[in-house]
């Protein structure tokens, strides 16, 4: 069985990681680490470097499950995720999100609606301690 994480290098990719991590632990399943991009940039911060790919390695160093990370581009984020859902047939897929304004809230990140909207498997979304 599998976890999947969605994770860009940031506090919400973090919380979606430590989180991953904790349920892989718990449930003793192995944990894949998503980190996708549009590819319509010369710089997205959302895409992990080389530097910030081996310390994702390291941190998943001690998952006796095993731990995959995986990075790709395409036009859809979302889609991306939940094509590795699907290839995993993952049991839970943990994604970070972000504090919303009341009117924010009304419009949750497409990524992260499509993502819970969407997803074959229960979702479970997290976002980094105050």
């Amino acid at each position: 069985m599998t976890i999947v994480a969605g994770f860009i290098p940031n506090q919400y990719g973090q919380a979606a990681l430590a989180a991953g991590i904790s349920e892989a632990k718990l449930r003793r399943e192995k944990l894949v680490v998503v980190n996708a991009t549009k590819g319509d940039a010369w710089v997205d911060t959302h895409f992990a470097s080389d530097d910030q790919v081996a310390s994702l390695e390291t941190q998943l160093a001690d998952l006796e499950s095993g731990h995959e990370v995986r990075q790709s581009d395409g036009s859809d984020i979302a889609e991306q995720i939940l094509d590795v859902v699907r290839e995993t047939d993952a049991t839970l897929l943990v994604i970070g999100i972000r504090h919303r304004t009341p009117i924010g809230k009304m419009f949750m990140g497409s990524t992260a609606q499509t993502l819970l909207l969407d997803s074959p498997c229960p979702v479970l979304a997290v976002k980094p301690a105050k």
